[in-house]
């Protein structure tokens, strides 16, 4: 079982600033925290993704990955960062794949859903930089709000060249009930070959207090018709996931429950097949 998606941070060297003053979360989190909790879990091997835009956040988390394994997770990818609109990105890309743990760079994020302009993806340097991830061999995570899927449609179908992946399925509005046009335009995302999804981040999306699976499952139904399992991964969005969630084990038990009406081959694509593919993991 692999977890496409989790996070660590220590405070000490950097501060998270999306991390509310208020929130459980604000405190350090490690590997070998999140061992402890997805290795019971069935969990043997994750994608780390960044979580600032800073860039000597993606330098230390490769290194975390080139030393991960043993008693902790193994860290099989990383997601990290680069200013895509800097006119040297395809150098930047080419540091990190030389540093040390540079071979599990797997792909670039950037948080889109920050930006204010909604066509942020439109934008020429934006589109030059995504190039340049295509051209390093590199997916790009999607991190969007239901407003910014236009934009992504048009991207992923304007550089079919290039593998994309939809964080958390574009936080669809779950303790509001939405699902349009976020469900509309989420199937014409998914109409394009070279995106695909993480059935992640979702119970932070809905009531922190009164979420069930019955309220996950209209947005998991359309993501599983949209991408099918073959273009679906499970990621848990630890530890951001404990907002909402007691543990990380009742995450795993909700995505296992969303994916019960699928065949063991089509669940083994969801929390595995799909993400050996789409970040194409040496071995």
């Amino acid at each position: 079982m692999i977890d496409a998606h989790h996070h660590v941070w220590d405070l000490a060297v950097r501060d998270q600033p999306w991390i509310e003053a208020d929130w459980p979360i604000r405190r350090s989190y490690s590997l070998a925290d999140l061992a402890a909790e997805a290795r019971p879990a069935g969990v043997e091997a994750t994608v780390l993704v960044q979580t600032v835009p800073d860039p000597a956040e993606t330098p230390e988390l490769l290194a975390l990955a080139a030393r991960s394994g043993g008693a902790e997770l193994r860290v099989a990818g990383v997601v990290g960062w680069v200013d895509l609109t800097a006119p040297d990105v395809a150098d930047a890309l080419a540091a990190l794949a030389a540093a040390e743990g540079g071979d599990r760079l797997a792909g670039i994020r950037h948080g889109v859903q920050s930006e204010e302009d909604p066509r942020w993806l439109d934008r020429p340097d934006v589109r030059r930089g995504l190039r340049a991830v295509g051209a390093a061999g590199l997916a790009y995570d999607l991190l969007t709000v239901p407003h910014q899927l236009p934009a992504a449609v048009r991207t992923a179908r304007d550089l079919p060249e290039i593998r994309f992946v939809l964080d958390h399925l574009s936080k669809p509005l779950i303790a509001r009930g939405d699902t349009t046009p976020w469900a509309d335009d989420l199937r014409a995302l998914a109409a394009l070959p070279n995106v695909a999804a993480k059935l992640s981040g979702l119970v932070t999306e809905a009531d922190w207090t009164q979420w069930s699976v019955a309220t996950l499952r209209p947005y998991a139904e359309v993501a599983l018709d949209a991408f099918g399992p073959d273009r679906l991964m499970f990621g848990s969005d630890w530890p951001v996931c404990l907002l909402a969630a007691g543990s990380y084990g009742e995450v795993v038990d909700a995505a296992r429950e969303l994916t019960a009406g699928l065949s063991e081959a089509e669940r083994a694509e969801v929390f595995a097949g799909t993400a050996r593919r789409w970040y194409r993991w040496p071995g």
